[in-house]
């Protein structure tokens, strides 16, 4: 007989979620702040210590926390295959004059507007805080200026030329 005409409750045969992938790409090195590695470690322990465990009390009776329970197992998953490939870098502060993974860089364009961007891991990309991927086109421009150098840069709103201004290391 089709399942079609059954009244079992199909929130029992949950699909399995993909799993989430990392952005890097197979080889490459999972950088990552200290700051950023400690930060996922957090979360990994929230997750783990205080968000799954009562999710386990009521997904055996509860479909809706049954699929909560498998995105959190899903997140937990990626955090700890994050953490398992992270590079930890500490900035070396004898390179502080140019722009390294790590950096928290000032730039003015052209049209004398600043912007302040952080070179951080793939995993601490913040775009509200201008936290960019070490990967990110405006990142890769970026790495090993120094103060005073000048980047031409293509953003989807157009070609800019940006000046390179401060460059800090917290």
């Amino acid at each position: 007989m089709s399942k079609a005409f059954t009244k079992e409750d199909d929130a029992s045969e949950l699909p399995e979620l993909p799993r989430l992938q990392s952005p890097l790409k197979p080889g490459e090195r999972n950088y990552l702040t200290q700051a950023g590695a400690e930060r996922l470690r957090r979360e990994l322990e929230r997750l783990v210590g205080e968000q799954r465990p009562p999710l386990l009390a009521t997904a055996p009776a509860d479909g809706e926390a049954r699929r909560e329970l498998a995105v959190l197992d899903q997140r937990v998953a990626y955090l700890q295959e994050s953490l398992r490939t992270a590079v930890v870098v500490t900035p070396d502060a004898t390179l502080d004059d140019r722009v390294r993974f790590g950096a928290t860089v000032t730039v003015r364009n052209g049209a004398g507007e600043g912007t302040i961007y952080r070179l951080v891991g793939v995993d601490e990309t913040d775009l509200e805080k201008n936290w960019v991927s070490w990967q990110c086109p405006v990142a890769r421009a970026l790495l090993n200026r120094r103060v005073g150098d000048k980047v031409t840069f293509r953003f989807p709103a157009g070609q800019t030329e940006l000046a390179v201004e401060r460059i800090e290391y917290t």
